[in-house]
């Protein structure tokens, strides 16, 4: 079925009430460039192969996402790929340096307060810590003392590092910490099980003195975000409609399968929820909507 909805009458709405807001949309579909905001330290949602590119599942998401754009207004916008890390890529936001980001961001209320996440969320992880055999980690009492590193910006350092007692040094991106792990500088690498699951599975010799050693905590949901001044816009628009159709579609099930990700149970479910029309599918927060789904 298509559950998208044209927004012209919404951007001539704008238009007729004389807002001051600008619109983005247009500004794109005029300027005929789109800056997206991408990861290229958390493979294999965002990566660099061997010849440079930034490839991942969610840069299929982006690639897809302007060819939807160009389609529906008989456009050539092009896809100007920015790359951003945990620690700027809200600042790069609100800067105006990028339209819009697609880039590993877990959708935290306090995050709402500065970025224009839409609805609906369109992957989701939990945390948990990745430890070298033989360092003593078994479990999150146990992680008291030891030297526990994580990425600049991520929410979990101090809720999960530092108030259970662990030693915390946080880096600038993903390359800092592997090196620090295989180098012996961590006793664990506290992040995303989305991040540490692939790795076990597409590099077993890699990461074979390692394993996922405590339970995965605080599952949350990813967001995709515009600016805070364009949630409820047309850019803002397009990008739910777009993420209620790759869950409809099973294209984010596909493309766990094309990365080499084992299959996740959010997002199958998320592909039946959207499929089926159900609420927490559609392009709305609502006061009271959580991450979790009804069975």
């Amino acid at each position: 079925m298509t559950i998208r909805s044209t927004i012209l009458p919404f951007a001539a709405a704008l238009t007729l009430c004389g807002t001051a807001q600008a619109d983005t949309l247009q500004d794109i579909l005029d300027s005929g460039v789109i800056r997206i905001g991408i990861k290229a330290d958390y493979a294999p949602w965002g990566m660099r192969d061997e010849d440079g590119n930034v490839v991942g599942l969610e840069i299929d998401l982006v690639e897809d996402f302007v060819k939807r754009l160009n389609e529906k207004y008989d456009a050539d916008v092009k896809l100007e790929k920015v790359v951003v890390t945990g620690s700027n890529r809200l600042q790069f936001l609100q800067q105006g340096k990028i339209d819009m980001m697609i880039a590993t961001m877990s959708d935290k209320p306090e995050r709402r307060e500065v970025v224009g996440i839409v609805m609906p969320d369109y992957y989701s992880s939990g945390v948990t810590i990745l430890a070298r055999n033989g360092s003593g980690i078994d479990g999150w009492d146990s992680v008291k003392g030891k030297t526990i590193c994580g990425i600049q910006g991520a929410w979990y350092n101090k809720e999960y590092g530092t108030k259970k007692g662990a030693d915390m040094k946080a880096f600038k991106g993903v390359p800092e910490v592997e090196a620090a792990m295989l180098d012996g500088r961590c006793d664990g690498w506290l992040y995303d099980d989305s991040a540490f699951v692939p790795r076990k599975v597409n590099e077993p010799e890699k990461w074979a003195d390692f394993e996922m050693a405590t339970p995965v905590v605080a599952d949350v949901p990813w967001g995709a975000a515009v600016r805070l001044e364009d949630l409820g816009t047309p850019i803002a628009q397009e990008l739910s409609e777009a993420i209620i159709e790759w869950h409809a579609s099973g294209m984010i099930v596909e493309g766990e399968k094309k990365w080499g990700i084992p299959t996740t149970e959010w997002v199958q479910m998320m592909q039946k929820a959207c499929a089926e029309g159900e609420k927490i599918c559609d392009t709305e927060r609502d006061a009271d909507e959580t991450w979790e789904l009804a069975n």
